[in-house]
């Protein structure tokens, strides 16, 4: 039945772009483990001017109002570097994408993904992936399991009902995203300690902390081993240099010297691991707003964090070296040594390393050797157009 109250519209202006972010803060003010992101950043998102992710990308925001009031969003959005990917990596050509959904009921969210289905057909599209917000490097997936505590940060967040919604308006599951967390204070198996050990009297090996006063340098090396060790993943889209230039900007504030380890043999780089403290944690009081006093905490809390949980957004190992004794010990070296460092020098309690593919069986068994369990599920679903 058609509501007669109900429209939905392309948008592009600066106070659209702001009710688009504004609804997630009213549909969701209810969830106590949503965590409100700073405004700032999440317009920064879907602002063509201030995401690097454009530059390869087109995207048309949705906005569902129901009497003047604001009720529903989406956006459909095409990466055009995903359409040259070979089809088994998850993307490929004619495959575009929609993400972002809020709703107020069942009803209007199959309307608002019908209505980004409709704008990719235009474009030529002949399949959607969904829920990816935007890139697959930024929040792709739907949550399904760990409703019950907050996201860390980078992380999405989602109400239980979307599974449902989703599902209904035709989608399939394409792949599973997993994040593991375990408890940090405690040691790690003996196993583990004896890889550890055996690692550190291998005078070819050598880990190390980043330089940050080098950022630039580090940060190549390091996207050097990502490109090299993801390129073989489903949905890894390269990152090109407007968007290396946004993350920089993006994780800078947050990069400290020894939660990011690069391990080299022989003297080359070969693997790298990236920790963050979780900010959520910080911004979570904050409601989305820095003001007026939210800059004054976040500047003091960025001096040096004192957080409950790290978590572990990236790891990579060369390709050469997958699936080698070598690249489980350079892995378990580097996980080590963040770990004393976070709790030691961050009174850290808790880590969180994902996501992580269902089918990466690598990153899957080290998570299992040192002791992780799954902590939440998200989903990527498709559908034929």
């Amino acid at each position: 039945m058609t509501d007669p109250l109900l429209t939905i519209r392309p948008i592009s202006s600066k106070a659209d772009r702001k009710a688009f972010i504004d609804l997630a803060f009213r549909l969701n003010a209810d969830d106590p483990n949503w965590v409100p992101p700073l405004k700032g950043e999440a317009l920064g998102l879907i602002t063509p001017e201030k995401n690097g992710w454009f530059s390869h990308a087109e995207a048309q925001l949705y906005l569902a109002e129901r009497g003047g009031k604001v009720v529903g969003r989406i956006s459909a959005h095409i990466d055009t570097l995903a359409l040259t990917l070979p089809p088994e990596q998850g993307f490929g050509p004619g495959v575009g994408c929609w993400g972002l959904l809020e709703a107020e009921d069942r009803a209007l969210a199959h309307t608002l993904i019908a209505t980004a289905e409709e704008w990719l057909r235009g474009k030529g599209m002949v399949r959607a992936l969904g829920p990816i917000s935007m890139s697959v490097w930024e929040e792709p997936g739907l949550l399904v399991e760990g409703f019950d505590h907050p996201p860390t940060v980078m992380m999405g967040h989602h109400k239980p009902h979307y599974q449902e919604w989703i599902e209904s308006a035709g989608y399939h599951v394409v792949k599973t995203l997993f994040t593991y967390e375990l408890d940090i204070t405690k040691e790690f198996p003996p196993i583990c300690g004896r890889i550890i050990a055996s690692g550190e009297k291998n005078p070819r090996i050598r880990i190390r902390k980043v330089d940050k006063s080098k950022f630039d340098e580090e940060a190549r090396i390091i996207l050097s081993i990502l490109n090299d060790a993801w390129s073989d993943n489903w949905g890894y889209v390269p990152l090109t240099e407007p968007e290396i230039a946004d993350v920089g900007v993006k994780l800078k504030p947050i990069v400290y010297e020894d939660l990011i380890r690069i391990a080299e043999v022989d003297g080359e780089p070969v693997a790298f691991m990236i920790t963050l403290p979780d900010l959520n944690e910080a911004i979570a009081p904050l409601n989305g707003s820095l003001f007026p006093f939210g800059w004054a905490k976040i500047l003091w809390w960025l001096r040096k964090p004192k957080v409950r949980t790290m978590r572990v957004p990236l790891m990579g190992v060369v390709k050469r070296l997958q699936s080698s004794r070598l690249a489980s010990q350079l892995a378990l070296m580097m996980i080590e040594y963040i770990r004393r460092a976070s709790v030691k020098d961050y009174g850290a309690s808790r880590g969180e390393i994902g996501w992580i593919l269902e089918d990466n069986q690598g990153m899957r068994s080290i998570a299992d050797i040192i002791e992780c369990t799954v902590n939440k599920k998200y989903e990527i679903y498709e559908r034929t157009l």
